[in-house]
């Protein structure tokens, strides 16, 4: 069996949202790999944010960001509760939409949804938002969003 620190177990735990019992068990199962113990756990809180795509968000922020007096952005971003609202992270992830939002023009949500994420590529903003789920382990949607720069016409 692997030596299992404690500052790798409170690590995965606040990367993924999982009870201090799951953390650990998911790295003895990797045996002291943190990276393949993280990809696991993330993939089993993935699956379970999923199920939660059922649940009614009602709660949430609008957040807005503008650049340089030029572009300006407002997204709404829900959740299940106020609680969850209010938590630095969900509060981090509506900061995050924004900038992104402002920096890549998308569409609508759903070509926000696929796109590569700005301060991430190797990820999806798809990818950010189940993350955020994982690991506040509520239902996020993101609902709808407006970006406007100046001179031009939408």
């Amino acid at each position: 069996m692997a030596d299992i620190s404690i500052d790798d177990i409170k690590r995965l735990r606040q990367l993924t949202g999982v009870g201090i019992t799951d953390a650990k068990k998911a790295l003895q199962d990797s045996a002291g790999d943190f990276d393949k113990a993280l990809s696991e756990m993330r993939a089993k809180g993935l699956t379970k944010a999923e199920k939660r795509g059922e649940r009614e968000a009602r709660a949430g922020l609008i957040g807005g960001y503008i650049h340089d007096g030029r572009i300006g952005v407002l997204v709404e971003v829900n959740c299940e509760t106020d609680f969850v609202a209010k938590t630095d992270e969900f509060k981090e992830l509506v900061k995050d939409l924004c900038l992104h939002i402002a920096a890549s023009e998308p569409e609508g949500v759903e070509d926000l949804l696929k796109q590569e994420f700005v301060k991430d590529p190797s990820k999806t903003v798809g990818d950010i938002v189940k993350e955020a789920n994982a690991q506040l382990g509520e239902n996020i949607v993101v609902r709808r969003f407006s970006r406007l720069a100046l001179g031009e016409i939408n």
